[in-house]
């Protein structure tokens, strides 16, 4: 095949059709000046191959990429970086095609790309995104596929087809390579450090709309599989960073909080077992239930056991985890975190003060106060809701004797500052809460609407004890949900609310099969790998016995594909063979059988030395045969009037 040859139109076709496809994956992501210069491009090329016109001269190519890379460096500030680079290099294959008019010019389109269409993994690793991914995998074999073809154009059926087998025929070299090739510790697919500022998830501060705003999103925070039954949604929740410091509006961690030992744990009762996998949020912090006692390889506790990655979490990451629904801790608290558990700001929120003191000097017991605090909240006009007013500068004054409207984050807050204000150490907890049951897998699902937030304060012979003064409010939203807790679920995401009971369970199913892609293919990582071997093995594996197993099975595999092709190979030619052989089996059965070392000229003599009436069709089926196997300008009209000649040949 000569690479300077140049393809037609139909190969043009297949080449602006495959990269539309590629192009697609990213126009999510692309800004809209780089999607329409794409297709602009692409819509030019097309009408300059079909109107027959020359291609744009240099020096105008060369100012629109000029123009291009400036754009590039002016959006994103850089060239370099997942966003900034993926789409500088879809803009120069879009200019690419302004210039390519040989094989050569079309393959190195074509294997370009294979690889833009493989970047797509960089942003979207979701199953339907690697289905979609195939299509223009599929358009761009096809279209090398059809630029190989050494006897002019090749028909739409036959370069499918042969696209097509070689694709499958990659399938079993893959499922081997995946599943026996080492794998290195680490993720399947990594996000560039440009990525990380898309993560959603809690934050290391809290002020009054931080967790209202997170349950807006239907994003997946993790996944949970127990071992055993689901606990209770009330017993379910998800310890998140603990909050110390108040400023008069928001709260915030301690930043020593990592410097100290743990505090003092005891657990009783029988423990929660559990594997979690969790979606990357750019942060340390593990989501455990509360409260942990197994912790991941590799975590470490904070003093007040929140569980903590040594990095951040920046790719979906699988633990296993066990916890203990009834424990102790902290029974004993230093001056430091006494200190820290009771301050509040020197003014500021005069009224909630004077309400502390009035139970600080009536009540004594610091149980006492915390149920004249959860009365207040059960008693009065309080609103559990998505969308509360706005606060003033005296934010705890103003919703608990104003507004009364307000989200989790309100109501742990303004408790926490009460009981501070009275005496009793308190702190925020912020994390999940609940989740919903999947039956399909029998796992649950936490999304980011189930950001919740509560209170932990310190009891003499008790420790750190949750209260959590939403449940005083609203006993719904710890007990059912979110969904069923506030008066107009429509605030809430589609998914998150309780409506079109049909598409829920569609839903369900889809995210069943979603979940098996994470754990199976995105989170089939060395751990699973090496598990899943010594299952099948019944014995432990290690690497070299992987390294072994893997060249083995490529080994019989290639083996038995290379038996299989030689086989076929005898009997099974190439198109134009195929057609060509018909006519000598036709020829056969007259009696004029070809000799192995004749070619077409000589098997026709002889055919007209025998039938001198059809010396002319004879001429031509050979003249025919040979433009096909040897002719630079045969095309798929020339094969299809072989076709018809031989059919037409009646002995």
């Amino acid at each position: 095949m000569s690479l300077a040859i140049k393809p037609g139109m139909t190969d043009l076709h297949w080449l602006l059709i495959s990269m539309g496809l590629a192009m697609a994956l990213h126009i999510s992501h692309f800004p809209a000046w780089v999607s329409a210069l794409i297709f602009l491009f692409m819509g030019w090329r097309y009408l300059l191959e079909k109107n027959s016109r020359a291609m744009p001269r240099l020096w105008i190519l060369v100012p629109i990429t000029l123009f291009g890379i400036m754009g590039i460096l002016i959006t994103y500030r850089s060239l370099f970086g997942r966003d900034a680079s993926v789409a500088l290099l879809a803009l120069m294959l879009a200019l690419k095609l302004m210039e390519s008019t040989t094989r050569r010019d079309y393959v190195i389109l074509g294997f370009a790309g294979y690889f833009l269409t493989i970047t797509a993994f960089l942003f979207n690793q979701s199953l339907l995104a690697g289905a979609f991914l195939l299509l223009p995998v599929a358009g761009i074999t096809a279209t090398l596929v059809g630029i190989s073809y050494p006897h002019g154009s090749m028909s739409q059926r036959l370069r499918s087809r042969i696209a097509g087998n070689l694709l499958l025929q990659g399938i079993p070299i893959m499922l081997i390579l995946f599943i026996l090739f080492p794998r290195i510790p680490g993720p399947l697919w990594g996000v560039p450090q440009d990525a990380y500022s898309s993560m959603s998830g809690l934050s290391d501060n809290m002020e009054p709309g931080n967790i209202s705003d997170l349950s807006l999103s239907a994003a997946i925070a993790f996944r949970v599989q127990f071992k055993g039954d689901i606990p209770a949604t009330q017993q379910l929740y998800w310890r998140g960073p603990v909050l110390w410091h108040f400023d008069g509006r928001g709260w915030h961690m301690d930043n020593n909080r990592t410097r100290f030992a743990p505090e003092n744990l005891l657990v009783t009762g029988n423990a929660v077992d559990y594997t979690v996998t969790l979606e990357p949020h750019n942060r340390q912090w593990l989501l455990m239930l509360d409260i942990p006692q197994a912790l991941p390889a590799g975590a470490y506790p904070s003093r007040e056991w929140q569980i903590l990655a040594r990095n951040p979490v920046r790719t979906r990451m699988r633990y296993a985890g066990s916890s203990h629904p009834n424990y102790t801790l902290g029974l004993d608290l230093d001056d430091r975190a006494r200190q820290l558990a009771l301050s509040i700001p020197s003014t500021g929120n005069p009224r909630s003060r004077e309400l502390a003191r009035q139970w600080q000097d009536q009540l004594k017991d610091p149980e006492q106060i915390v149920n004249a605090a959860l009365q207040l909240f059960r008693q009065q006009a309080f609103i559990y809701t998505l969308a509360p007013p706005r606060l003033g500068n005296d934010s705890i004054d103003d919703f608990i004797f104003n507004t009364k409207r307000g989200f989790c984050e309100h109501y742990a807050s303004s408790f926490a500052y009460l009981m501070r204000a009275a005496g009793v150490p308190a702190r925020i907890v912020t994390g999940y809460q609940g989740g919903e049951v999947n039956p399909v897998g029998q796992y649950l699902i936490v999304r980011q609407s189930d950001a919740h937030a509560w209170a932990e304060v310190w009891l003499p012979e008790r420790g750190w004890v949750r209260v959590d003064p939403t449940a005083a409010v609203s006993p719904s939203r710890v007990e059912s949900g979110i969904s069923s807790a506030l008066p107009d679920s429509t605030l809430l995401p589609i998914m998150a609310r309780p409506d079109y009971p049909w598409l829920r369970k569609l839903y369900l199913n889809w995210d069943a099969v979603n979940n098996g892609w994470n754990q199976w293919v995105l989170g089939y990582n060395q751990q699973r790998q090496l598990e899943l071997l010594s299952r099948l093995s019944g014995t432990r594996v290690n690497w070299q016995d992987l390294v072994l197993w893997l060249m083995g099975s490529l080994a019989a595999f290639i083996l038995l594909l290379c038996l299989f092709l030689f086989r076929r190979g005898k009997q099974t030619l190439d198109p134009i063979q195929t057609i060509y052989r018909r006519y000598l089996r036709k020829l056969a059965r007259h009696g004029i059988k070809a000799m192995p070392h004749e070619g077409a000229q000589d098997v026709q003599r002889r055919a007209s030395q025998q039938f001198p009436q059809h010396a002319a069709a004879f001429a031509r089926i050979a003249y025919l045969y040979q433009s096909l196997r040897y002719g630079a300008d045969a095309d798929g009209k020339t094969m299809a009037e072989l076709r018809i000649s031989i059919q037409k040949l009646k002995l």
